[in-house]
């Protein structure tokens, strides 16, 4: 059974090695480029801290650092989870 919690984005990275074109025709290297973000998600489950990446692609927007976010997490084992 998936219980839900609320955990707490730690960290926001940009991933500059995968850039992901937005026009057809460039005038330099990064006309039109965008990237994806990996963002870490601390949460709290049974007072047991819990760490969990998620990748977020590159036309949506990332959470700021101290966002607060839903998380889904196992009951038998609160490591196995998903962050919404």
């Amino acid at each position: 059974m998936e219980y839900k919690t609320t955990g707490t984005v730690v960290s926001v990275k940009k991933q500059w090695w995968l850039k992901v074109n937005t026009k057809p025709v460039r005038m330099h290297a990064l006309d039109g480029a965008t990237f994806p973000h990996i963002i870490k998600v601390r949460y709290v489950v049974n007072g047991s801290e819990y760490f969990k990446k998620k990748w977020i692609r590159a036309c949506d927007q990332p959470p700021t650092v101290g966002a607060k976010v839903n998380v889904l997490y196992n009951e038998n084992k609160p490591s196995k989870s998903k962050v919404l």
